[in-house]
């Protein structure tokens, strides 16, 4: 998964999966918010270790810290996948740029928004998945990117 991109561009578009048996949910409803999403989506459906795959497809509630009111929080990935040692997996996964993972002495104002509203989603989404017994992974462009990173 490479691509020259530093940060997600806002593309936006309907992804036709190749094997659309794999998706969980309508594969004639899928959506990509970024191009970092539409590489996901692309690697998921493509991938022969991942058995199953959704996006958006269900909700989690979490409490917000920047209205203390409860929205639902939409994750960009569901996977089932079965893992080197032939066990399957579940894992909730989250694209992110790392900007809007951690707070530095560069952050804006919006990134600490961001940040806030982030960590209130991905406690809520940690929660569930321990009580499902599945994983919770946020990946940023220093996942998607090492080559990159290394430098």
């Amino acid at each position: 998964m490479a691509t020259k991109q530093k940060y997600p561009s806002t593309m936006k578009g309907r992804f036709i999966p190749n094997n659309p048996g794999k998706y969980i949910g309508n594969a004639d409803n899928i959506f990509f918010r970024s191009s970092w999403e539409l590489m996901l989506f692309k690697w998921l459906d493509g991938t022969d270790s991942i058995l199953q795959w959704a996006s958006e497809e269900f909700s989690i509630p979490y409490l917000s810290p920047v209205d203390n009111k409860v929205h639902q929080y939409y994750p960009d990935a569901l996977v089932i996948y079965r893992d080197k040692s032939g066990t399957i997996k579940k894992d909730i996964v989250e694209i992110k740029p790392y900007r809007e993972t951690v707070q530095t002495a560069k952050s804006t104002d919006r990134d600490k928004k961001a940040l806030l509203v982030n960590e209130a989603k991905w406690k809520a989404a940690s929660i569930f998945c321990e009580s499902q017994g599945m994983s919770f992974k946020v990946i940023t462009e220093k996942t998607l990117f090492p080559r990159k990173n290394k430098k």
